[in-house]
Formats: C-alpha cells, structure tokens, sequence
C-alpha cells in the first residue's frame, strides 16, 4: 500500500511540474520575427491597409495601421478644425482629407474633404 502511494504521489508532482512549465500566454502571435506569423494579429483591432490614397474613408470605418501612419498628424488649431475628444486625433491623408479618428484603433469619427 505504501508503494501504491509513493507512486501515486511521484505521478502527481510530475504532472504539476509539467503543467508550471508550460508558457504563460506568450505564443508571440505577430512578434515578426521571421516566423511566417501573420502581421495583421500584430495590429488586432484595426482596418485593412488601402496604402496610397484610393480608397475613400467613411465614418465608422477603422483606418489600417499603415495607413493611419503614413497619414500626416495634424494641428487643429492651425487647420480650423475642433477639438479632438480625448484617444483621438486628426490625420490629413494622402487625397488631402482630413480624418478624426481613434489614435488605438482607427476608428473614424469625422471626415471633412479637403481641397486637393
């Protein structure tokens, strides 16, 4: 009966010790780094990428990453516009448009054409 019990106590202790060595959390889903992993998990929550200035933005659509980066920041205050709410920001984008659109997601809350 003893053996049974040690035994039956080593089988526990190894299963523990295996489950404590399993990673956390971290599949490094979109880290890029060279692992075929795909680049659109690293950015979650946005649009697709259009890149140079063909598609035609509506409000309540989510800019893509690399689109809201090669978008130019603007200043409001210089360009007459209002106020961004607070987690937002106004970008120009490459057809001249100006977007208001969530700096975490690019979530686009107005547009106003511009004159190019």
């Amino acid at each position: 009966m003893k053996k049974i019990l040690i035994g039956a106590l080593a089988l526990t202790m190894a299963a523990s010790t295996a489950a404590v060595a399993q990673p956390m959390g971290n599949d490094h889903r979109g880290d890029n780094r060279g692992r075929g992993d795909n680049h659109q998990d690293q950015h979650r929550g946005w649009g697709h990428d259009y890149g140079n200035g063909g598609h035609k933005w509506r409000r309540g659509e989510r800019m893509g990453y690399n689109d809201w980066n090669s978008a130019s920041r603007v200043d409001y205050r210089q360009h007459h516009l209002r106020a961004p709410p607070r987690g937002y920001e106004w970008r120009q984008s490459s057809d001249g448009n100006y977007i208001l659109a969530a700096v975490a997601t690019g979530l686009i809350a107005s547009i106003i054409l511009g004159n190019r």
